[in-house]
């Protein structure tokens, strides 16, 4: 676990919920604030270094934290299930309020969002909800549709957290690892989620977009960041070889050289 972390009081879903959060490079005051936002399974902490070194290399500031039910912020209660809508509660919902509790102002210094998985549809959703709120967005591995390979990949998930030391693994990351998983593997699997898509919400984006994603990635294919880039004609593609469902410890320095140019071309008011 990370124990330079700090937390944070929310009020969310009719409760005090506790946000494990961290800046990066906060002495940047006037640089821009990159918000990284974990994947399905993620945590403040299994960012490890990268973005530290992404903010180092683009002169940003940056804000991690731990989605509620996941790392050290409050965990699911025990008979607590996410349904649907539940990435759409993150954006519309949790990142608001913990940047208010932050005393962050994004209408007045708009947030750069690096979002992975679950976490970079999240972020496409914030961007969708709050347009005057947002400088750009990057994604790693985005969902804007349900496609069979994530569901296949998914069932594979659940019995590996059953069957091998998967859960253990997460527990270095996860107070309640239970609360992390099975909240993210059974709302996946529900048949309800079997329809989930947002193609129709992102087509309000209208910040510049950097949409990645690997070309060995177990739990996508290219035709989400393809699809983004269809209704989002300002989207620039980055497809990696030799890359799976995590390009930022798969391919860092080509991911790490690819956003920096991306703000600092848009932070000077550049086009693609």
């Amino acid at each position: 676990m990370n124990d330079t972390a700090s937390f944070a009081e929310i009020v969310w879903a009719g409760r005090p919920t506790r946000i494990e959060y961290q800046w990066i490079a906060p002495a940047r005051s006037s640089a821009p604030l990159l918000v990284f936002l974990h994947e399905g399974l993620g945590s403040l902490s299994m960012w490890r270094d990268f973005p530290e070194r992404l903010c180092d290399a683009a002169g940003c500031r940056g804000l991690l934290y731990s989605r509620p039910g996941y790392g050290r912020s409050t965990p699911r209660l025990a008979a607590e299930t996410w349904d649907v809508d539940f990435m759409h509660r993150q954006a519309h919902e949790v990142l608001p309020a913990l940047l208010e509790a932050l005393e962050h102002d994004a209408q007045q210094e708009p947030i750069w969002l690096f979002g992975h998985s679950d976490g970079g549809s999240i972020a496409l959703l914030f961007a969708a909800q709050h347009p005057q709120q947002v400088a750009g967005v990057t994604v790693l591995a985005p969902h804007i549709l349900v496609e069979d390979i994530s569901v296949s990949s998914i069932e594979k998930a659940r019995d590996a957290y059953v069957r091998t030391d998967l859960r253990e693994r997460l527990s270095r990351y996860h107070d309640d690892p239970d609360s992390a998983f099975w909240g993210w593997n059974e709302i996946w699997l529900n048949p309800a989620f079997r329809n989930w898509s947002i193609e129709s919400e992102i087509t309000s984006i209208d910040c510049p977009v950097l949409a990645v994603q690997g070309h060995d990635d177990q739990y996508g294919t290219m035709e989400q960041i393809r699809g983004i880039a269809r209704r989002l004609p300002q989207t620039e593609l980055l497809e990696l070889s030799a890359c799976g469902h995590s390009p930022h410890r798969d391919q860092p320095g080509p991911l790490i050289s690819a956003v920096t140019d991306f703000i600092e071309r848009h932070t000077k008011g550049d086009k693609p």
